[in-house]
């Protein structure tokens, strides 16, 4: 009889099982769910996640090579390619959904007090889509756009912990801006944006809701100058103004004033301009805002190097939704323990030590805890700093 908890039921321990019942009976279908149940299924592909399984003979080979500790490691159903092939299949991804929902909500709890770097006491969020490439042959239901089948992430960040608090999957057809129109909006939170959601109808409902937004804006913008601010040259701000857009249309779609910032970028010797609602804050801190926007770019590049959502284990929209959200699920459960544990390896490490140790009897705390001395402290970092 094996003594105390292998690393995987520590982990999973970390799960709200009770929740997890309640979003799998709100989206219940008529698949049998004796033999295997969707807990069976939820640790089957987290396990994928963790491990790197990249096909449903490597997820059953490699746990059936562990049957003995199966049971103690929280699987209660026989572990067949088939029955998992099914379940991704026919139960309803939307149970998956709302449970990572529902992580994100106790992640972002936990992370709500982490520093921004930018002195400032308001919720910052990132906004930002990434398409994930499909094979059009196998994946004949993802429309193609530029003959490339896929589909797109669309992504709100919390800057304070880079945690998703937003997560949408369309086709790669729909427009980047059309994700503002499931925005939940906060007063007093910044929204940060790269031009491909510069919609100024869109954008007037952030004012209203006494949110503020920093985008950059287009070079050719037809407005009229009404005031120009003080400026720090030597900071980098070339021009501060309030305008007001006189197009043809942008002047009805936003008929209220707007904050022009030009910003000379000596790093990489280029002039960028940003657009806000804001009219409180330096010029400089603006221009910082938006350079906080490239952490959902590392957000992207991060899941999609470290986790498999670039090889899918079904071919039907549901089995790839299904993988997505249990992706999400998985890196969100590694950021909450590693908040929990107060862990100071990074999650690159942590997965890594992780994948090997899933079936061995070694406490959570003291595995984790050695993660960050078996990093490589010379050299480029193994992964770009994410938490």
């Amino acid at each position: 009889m094996l003594k105390g908890q292998l690393v995987f039921a520590q982990l999973t321990a970390h799960l709200p099982r009770s929740v997890f019942n309640e979003c799998v009976a709100l989206h219940a279908g008529r698949y049998p769910t004796l033999s295997f149940s969707h807990w069976d299924q939820l640790l089957c592909m987290m396990f994928a996640q963790l491990t790197s399984r990249t096909s449903l003979r490597d997820i059953t080979t490699c746990l059936r090579s562990h049957s003995s500790k199966l049971y103690f490691a929280g699987f209660r159903g026989n572990i067949a390619r088939s029955t998992l092939a099914d379940a991704n299949e026919r139960r309803d991804s939307r149970a998956f959904e709302r449970f990572t929902l529902h992580l994100i909500d106790v992640a972002r709890a936990l992370y709500a007090r982490e520093s921004l770097g930018i002195q400032l006491a308001q919720s910052v969020y990132a906004i930002d889509a990434s398409t994930i490439d499909l094979c059009l042959s196998l994946f004949s239901w993802a429309p193609a756009a530029n003959a490339r089948a896929g589909v797109k992430l669309h992504t709100l960040l919390d800057l304070r912990g880079n945690i998703p608090s937003v997560v949408r999957i369309t086709s790669t057809l729909v427009s980047d801006a059309s994700f503002l129109d499931h925005l939940r909006l906060e007063a007093g939170s910044f929204y940060v944006m790269d031009r491909g959601y510069l919609h100024f109808e869109r954008l007037a409902r952030f004012s209203d809701a006494a949110a503020f937004f920093v985008i950059r804006s287009k070079n050719k913008l037809h407005h009229e100058v009404v005031a120009c601010l003080a400026h720090d040259a030597v900071a980098g701000v070339l021009c501060d103004q309030r305008v007001v857009l006189t197009g043809r249309y942008t002047r009805l779609a936003y008929p209220g004033h707007l904050r022009r910032i030009e910003f000379h970028d000596a790093v990489r010797d280029r002039t960028l301009i940003f657009l806000t609602n804001n009219f409180e804050l330096q010029a400089v801190q603006i221009a910082q805002l938006y350079k906080s926007r490239w952490q959902v770019e590392l957000f992207f590049k991060w899941i999609k190097q470290h986790l498999r959502i670039k090889s899918f284990v079904g071919t039907s929209a549901n089995a790839v939704k299904t993988q997505i959200w249990t992706a999400i699920a998985t890196y969100v459960l590694v950021a909450i323990i590693r908040k929990r544990l107060n862990v100071t390896a990074c999650l690159h490490a942590m997965l890594q030590v992780l994948s090997l140790n899933l079936f061995e009897k070694i406490p959570l705390e003291r595995l984790l805890g050695q993660a960050a001395f078996y990093e490589e402290s010379d050299g480029p970092p193994a992964q770009l700093p994410l938490l």
